[in-house]
C-alpha cells in the first residue's frame, strides 16, 4: 500500500501494483537521464504540457527506483501500464506534483 504523505503513487504494471516515489537519488539519476539542469526544468516542461514520452518513462523509472524497484528502463519496453500512456501521463505528473507538496 502506498503512502501518499510520503510522496508515494502506486501504478499497475502488468496487473501487478506498483510503488513509486521520488527519493532525492532517483530525482538526481532523472536530470541526468532527461538531460535537464534542474529538477524545476522538468517540472516547468509538465506544468506546459511539454513532456515526452521519454520523460513520462523516465519519471516512472524514478518513481520505480525509489520505491525499491531494481530494474532498467528497458524492463518497461513490452509491460501493460494500467491506463495506456495517458494512465502513465497521469501518474507520472501526480508522482511530480507529490513530491514538491507538502503533506496536508
Amino acid at each position: 500500500m502506498t503512502n501518499p504523505y510520503a510522496g508515494e503513487v502506486t501504478l499497475i504494471i502488468d496487473g501487478q501494483p506498483q510503488r513509486l516515489r521520488l527519493t532525492l537519488g532517483a530525482l538526481a539519476e532523472m536530470e541526468t537521464a532527461m538531460g535537464e539542469d534542474t529538477i524545476l526544468a522538468l517540472v516547468e516542461r509538465f506544468e506546459q504540457g511539454r513532456v515526452s514520452s521519454r520523460d513520462v518513462l523516465g519519471l516512472i523509472v524514478a518513481g520505480l527506483r525509489g520505491g525499491g524497484w531494481q530494474g532498467q528502463a528497458s524492463d518497461l519496453m513490452q509491460a501493460e501500464i494500467e491506463g495506456g500512456l495517458h494512465g502513465a501521463a497521469r501518474i507520472a505528473a501526480e508522482l511530480l506534483a507529490r513530491a514538491f507538496t507538502p503533506p496536508a
